[in-house]
């Protein structure tokens, strides 16, 4: 499976993106997507993450309420809306798939796209 991440920039603090993830290759398995972030000089950190169905999600508390994690099956993409940024969540954001659940830990996830950058300017 290949991942592309798209969708970062630069916003101001309390507005929006929305990053977007295409999977190609063995797309017909059921993967589970996620997105993961890491700030410079921190570790890569679990943001959300979705079921192939759509049906299952699961956020990070940081981010409950602001963010939300989508999948289109028709297109093999992950999406992630996030609205009221801060500059917390300042960072760069991978997207990744598996086929073995929703796991927290980076190192559980199979699959990886190249980041995104995403700055929130206060």
């Amino acid at each position: 499976v290949q991942l592309q991440a798209s969708g970062g920039g630069l916003v101001q603090a309390g507005g929006s993106l929305r990053l977007s993830c295409a999977a190609s290759g063995r797309t017909d398995s059921s993967y589970y997507m996620a997105w993961f972030r890491q700030a410079p000089g921190k570790e890569r950190e679990f943001v959300a993450a979705v079921s192939r169905s759509g049906r299952s999600s699961y956020y990070t508390d940081s981010v409950k309420g602001r963010f939300t994690i989508s999948i289109d099956n028709a297109e093999n993409t992950v999406y992630l809306q996030m609205t009221s940024l801060k500059p917390e969540d300042t960072a760069v954001y991978y997207c990744a798939a598996d086929v073995s659940g929703m796991s927290t830990l980076a190192r559980a996830w199979d699959y990886w796209g190249r980041g995104t950058q995403v700055t929130v300017s206060s």
